[in-house]
């Protein structure tokens, strides 16, 4: 045999909050790979908001060492993949480092949104799938019905399902011997050109960037001069080694071997997660497949609440650059909000989680405009642009058309239900193309929706109105023409740049009433009239005022001619005019928030 006959790769694929990293733990545990001592929940996921939200931001690798029932010591490389849909392309990067994957399905939700998506990636990469029912120790735990969900929605055969409790320890020994078993070993000519694939990287202070690599093709050696394909640079290996779960150095990683290699890479950029890399001296002339540049999805503008916090905000996104090369940034100025950065993600959890750690880690007091989607503006002269910040927008005469982003979601609920989710779908401008009815009550529902219509609330408001049973996955479909307008607010006929939105038309009324109303009851009043509009164009569709404080000035004036009373008063008048003219409107944060929350 061969030394691959010993190795097995593989992958934890789940839906958000079905146990992934707790079985990774009890993995680690039984095999040793971590001490009792040092052991501790959620091992792998190191950052504090995975350890707190529950779900995995940045993938890992460790090596386990197991000895099986057939007596052979194998080498087992677990590749923890992130759990959200923003990280797709991540997941399916670390799904081609793998021969079989673990699907874990919770024993009491049993099959939602993301475990169909993950399961389909997998399939599409050829992955043997082996299914572990979780969570079996909870009281109302059905394993029977999930193994028909699992069977009927996703099509494998659960009559082999491994029935575990991650939490109680129940099944890992179980777990082990199928990945043995049935997880086949890893392919690849140790004679034949370097290829390996990138699955992961991130930036060290000390070391340069440090890249996970699966290699598929012959091997790596320190001092290796090796090729990264995409980018067309040379660096030579300078350190080379495995997790297990800490750093270890060897000499060599062989075909079907996985660790990790240094070769004083300064830019992330050069080192992309999908890229080939292979010995620059003799190249391979073909790279992996599958490799693609991802596009942020997500733009919203970040800003310094204290003007005095502009650089070192500045510096922070340059750190967490680093470590992100799917984050951008640029300088961006507003009337309102001052100096600030206009920031691109790859969905809406990516942005959520990088605003936290700039307000955690760097403690910055930050405001957020309105996420908004890329949009591809058609002019009258036949020009194509891109455009992400409704400022930007040409104006409505020089428009030819207007597409918008549309994406396919895929959601899964409970039947009673499904009244709500299906008018909730309709409202948001979704065009529904299946409804399947699964065991148990279980509903099937895809939909395509315009991405701008589901970045704001619809998974929250998903979850409210479902009580949390319903889940939802979403994949990109295309751009497709659609009726848009760009709503702007006007502040005493001022246009506040920062509250502009591209809207649908039908729905510009309804939000444009809605706004100039939170305005109006988070705005203070001030020495003079304020006037909020609405507007689409010079077309003003929403109106509210906020009348002026009034001192009374006729206080004093005690009997006499009413000629004494009118004059003071237009004398007060023409002091109030004199100040609208000059006068700047104080807007508080509350404003900002209130627009930003709007629910359309």
């Amino acid at each position: 045999m061969s030394n691959n006959q010993y190795i097995r790769n593989f992958s934890i694929i789940a839906h958000i909050d079905h146990g992934k990293s707790t079985l990774a733990d009890r993995l680690l545990e039984f095999t040793g790979a971590v001490s009792p001592r040092y052991m501790r929940e959620q091992f792998l996921d190191r950052m504090e908001l995975e350890r707190e939200r529950g779900i995995t931001i940045k993938g890992k690798c460790v090596r386990l060492n197991y000895k099986a029932r057939d007596g052979g010591d194998y080498i087992l490389n677990l590749i923890d993949t992130p759990g959200h849909v923003d990280f797709a392309y991540e997941v399916s990067r670390s799904l081609t480092a793998c021969e079989g994957v673990l699907l874990v399905v919770d024993a009491v939700q049993g099959v939602e949104a993301q475990t169909l998506a993950n399961a389909y990636m997998a399939l599409a990469n050829n992955l043997e799938i082996v299914p572990v029912i979780n969570k079996i120790d909870l009281p109302n735990a059905n394993s029977t019905k999930v193994k028909v969900e699992i069977e009927e929605i996703i099509g494998l055969d659960c009559g082999h399902a491994i029935l575990a409790s991650a939490k109680e320890g129940v099944g890992t020994e179980e777990i082990l011997e199928a990945i043995v078993r049935k997880i086949p070993p890893p392919k690849g000519d140790v004679n034949a050109p370097l290829k390996a694939l990138i699955f992961d990287s991130w930036f060290d202070s000390y070391q340069g960037v440090v890249v996970l690599v699966r290699v598929v093709e012959g091997e790596i050696r320190k001092g290796t001069k090796v090729l990264l394909m995409y980018s067309g640079k040379n660096f030579e290996v300078s350190r080379i080694g495995l997790f297990a779960p800490e750093m270890i150095d060897v000499e060599r990683l062989s075909a079907g071997e996985v660790g990790y290699l240094m070769a004083g890479i300064k830019d992330l950029g050069d080192a992309k997660v999908g890229d080939t890399v292979t010995n620059a001296q003799t190249a391979t002339t073909k790279a992996l497949p599958g490799f693609k540049v991802i596009k942020p999805m997500v733009f919203c503008g970040l800003y310094p609440t204290d003007s005095n916090q502009y650089v070192p905000l500045k510096d922070a996104l340059h750190k967490l650059q680093l470590n992100d090369p799917s984050f951008t940034f640029e300088p961006e100025t507003s009337l309102a909000m001052g100096f600030g950065f206009r920031c691109s993600f790859l969905g809406m959890l990516h942005m959520e989680i990088v605003k936290e750690r700039l307000e955690r880690e760097y403690g910055l007091d930050l405001i957020s405009t309105a996420p908004s989607v890329m949009y591809r503006v058609r002019t009258i002269k036949g020009e194509v642009m891109d455009v992400d910040n409704p400022v930007r927008l040409p104006p409505p005469q020089q428009i030819g058309a207007i597409e918008e982003p549309y994406i396919k979601a895929d959601i899964h609920t409970p039947s009673e239900f499904l009244g709500g989710i299906l008018e909730f779908c309709n409202n948001k401008r979704g065009i529904q193309r299946e409804l399947r009815f699964a065991s148990g009550g279980h509903v099937i529902l895809t939909y395509e929706l315009p991405f701008n219509e589901i970045i704001l609330d619809f998974h929250d408001r998903l979850k409210s109105m479902s009580r949390g049973y319903a889940s939802l996955d979403y994949e990109f479909l295309g751009f497709r023409p659609s009726h848009l307008v760009r709503l702007d607010i006007l502040i005493n006929e001022e246009p506040i740049d920062t509250f502009s939105t591209i809207v649908h038309k039908e729905k510009a009324y309804h939000k444009g009433r809605e706004v100039v109303s939170r305005l109006k009851k988070v705005i203070p009043r001030q020495l003079f009239e304020v006037i909020i509009q609405a507007a689409i164009g010079s077309r003003v569709i929403a109106r509210e005022r906020i009348a002026p404080l009034r001192k009374k000035v006729t206080a004093k004036c005690y009997g006499g001619d009413i000629t004494r009373k009118r004059k003071l008063l237009e004398k007060q008048k023409g002091g109030k005019k004199r100040m609208k003219q000059v006068g700047k409107v104080s807007i508080p944060q509350e404003a900002f928030l209130a627009v930003f929350g709007v629910r359309s």
